[in-house]
């Protein structure tokens, strides 16, 4: 990177901080972005997560889990200057792709790259997923509904529906019945 030469267009890159600490260094940046005025250059900064309901104890919760743990991403117009501010923020380790030194640009990522890591053009980037803690073969008791207080065993999961599929023992004969992920528990 040549001193004092500033990036046309900004692109996104990807910087290596310490797992557990994701959340913290973007909050840092944030700040510092707002308070040193480099909004104009450093346009966002993301810790890309994955929101799943569970069931825990018999309540309903959604739950953010890390897509990459150990990575921030930041769209920013990359030059001399806003480098060393990125790599001067606590928590910071550098850039990913760059060789170390003071002048070794890192190489921003591809726009497929990009695609992937933030899920452009999916339609489940905004929808919650059901994180359904059952395996097949598991034996379950129905908890709720018409078939409640009977025993089962789960044939088949159905995450984006929400629901098990789970045969259950009705008048001595096995009968598949489609449930809630919530309205059984593990044996």
């Amino acid at each position: 990177m040549e001193p004092g030469k500033q990036a046309t267009e900004k692109q996104w890159y990807a910087i290596r901080v310490q797992s557990n600490k994701e959340e913290r260094v973007r909050k840092t940046l944030d700040r510092k972005i707002e308070t040193h005025g480099f909004g104009d250059r450093i346009t966002e900064v993301a810790v890309p997560v994955k929101k799943f309901e569970e069931i825990k104890n018999g309540k309903k919760r959604v739950r953010s889990e890390k897509l990459f743990p150990g990575y921030v991403y930041i769209e920013l117009y990359m030059d001399e200057q806003t480098w060393l501010f990125v790599r001067e923020t606590p928590g910071v380790g550098d850039f990913v792709g760059s060789h170390g030194g003071t002048h070794t640009k890192p190489y921003p990522l591809t726009p497929d790259e990009v695609a992937k890591i933030f899920g452009v053009g999916e339609e489940s980037e905004e929808k919650t997923v059901i994180k359904i803690n059952f395996d097949v073969g598991e034996q379950v008791k129905i908890k709720d509904g018409p078939f409640e207080d009977f025993d089962g065993v789960v044939e088949e999961i159905l995450p984006e529906k929400g629901r098990i599929r789970v045969t259950v023992n009705i008048f001595g004969r096995a009968a598949p019945v489609e449930l809630e992920y919530w309205q059984a528990e593990k044996i």
